[in-house]
């Protein structure tokens, strides 16, 4: 089973974090190489021009700047700020970013992540929404809160901040990814929410903890709300937007992708209505629609609380679960089994690999393992 990180590693992977240069699809190539970061982190400039696509005077500024990093300040200023760590290879990283090509090197988090937190979808839209979007925006952030969705969005002005305001009144988990670092909030009229997140949930950033936010930032920050989720809400956004970024990294990485049409003349709809057009999302008008997509997870969702339920009495280990679990509960063994290894055997969407491991978890088929590793759950006559 896999441990949590070790302090080592932790250093390794934020002094890798601080590096200019180094982004999550470069240490990637860097890990591959060495084994490990904390290997590389020692490695000279020969031994790191090694690596493919790193040539030697890249190597030599790449040296610089890692050996210069301020490491023990980083993890000072985090204490201070009440910010966790979490490493890739940390059990508590979300399943949902170990499967994106290019996860975060760390997140650094204020608040808790839970396991119920891969129930999730993402509701994204323009920031100077119409009272009609922000509106709808808190409806739908209401009602996935009450359904035991965990609601992630941005923290930005409009759509964003209305998404969290909707969980949050509705008493449900809500999870906010920032384009900068943890060490101030960005925009600073969102300050209170902020803190209201981290303590219904939880604050993410891959970035240092003082990286202001910048426009560059934005497109890299939208691919981790993408890659937590099982699905994808764009409520208005303009044709060239951070919310069809998003969408369209929702759709790359095999989740579900929802639009919420607009009216037709308004320039605010065009990129919800144009996903709907282009059949690149499903048309959503209420929560049903997007329960419906989720297959048997939202079913369950529909008919029960999201409690972890005990383990269900003996009967046919199989014949008694519809198509889309019974294919994902086959390949699970009685003997712990890697999710990524799952992954890999099974020839299927990865959100809906995800979505059956949790509905099976809810229903008591399967139990969760560190790693994350899952292994058919014991089941008792009776």
């Amino acid at each position: 089973m896999q441990e949590l990180a070790t302090a080592e590693m932790v250093r390794a992977h934020v002094r890798w974090n601080l590096t200019e240069g180094v982004g999550a699809t470069r240490f990637t190539r860097i890990v591959e190489h060495f084994g490990d970061p904390v290997r590389a982190a020692r490695a000279p400039a020969a031994a790191l021009a090694e690596v493919p696509g790193i040539s030697r005077s890249l190597a030599d500024r790449l040296v610089r700047s890692r050996d210069a990093a301020g490491v023990d300040e980083e993890l000072d200023r985090a204490l201070a700020l009440g910010a966790g760590i979490i490493v890739r290879g940390d059990p508590r990283f979300p399943p949902g970013l170990r499967q994106i090509p290019d996860p975060p090197i760390l997140l650094y988090v204020r608040g808790t992540l839970l396991r119920e937190d891969l129930i999730a979808v993402a509701v994204v839209g323009s920031r100077r929404g119409s009272v009609y979007g922000r509106e709808q925006a808190r409806r739908f952030g209401e009602l996935l809160g009450e359904a035991g969705i965990v609601v992630v969005s941005g923290l930005a002005r409009g759509v964003d901040a209305c998404a969290h305001h909707g969980a949050l009144a509705a008493g449900g988990r809500t999870l906010a990814v920032l384009g900068n670092g943890l060490a101030e909030i960005y925009p600073p009229e969102n300050v209170a929410l902020a803190e209201q997140v981290a303590g219904q949930g939880a604050l993410l950033s891959e970035l240092p903890l003082t990286s202001p936010a910048r426009a560059g930032h934005f497109p890299a920050r939208n691919r981790i709300i993408a890659g937590l989720t099982l699905g994808t809400l764009v409520i208005e956004a303009a044709e060239r937007s951070g919310a069809l970024i998003t969408a369209r990294l929702a759709g790359e990485y095999d989740r579900e992708v929802f639009a919420l049409p607009g009216q037709v003349d308004a320039a605010l709809a065009r990129g919800p209505n144009g996903l709907i057009r282009d059949q690149s999302a499903k048309l959503v008008a209420g929560l049903p629609d997007i329960l419906d997509a989720l297959g048997d997870l939202g079913r369950l969702l529909q008919a029960e609380p999201t409690t972890l339920h005990p383990v269900e009495a003996a009967g046919p280990a199989e014949g008694d679960l519809p198509d889309d679990l019974r294919r994902v509960f086959a390949a699970i063994p009685a003997t712990p089994v890697d999710q990524e290894l799952l992954i890999a055997r099974l020839d299927l969407p990865l959100g809906q690999v995800l979505a059956a491991l949790t509905t099976l978890e809810l229903r008591g088929r399967i139990t969760r393992h560190p790693g994350p590793a899952y292994a058919r759950a014991v089941r008792h006559s009776k």
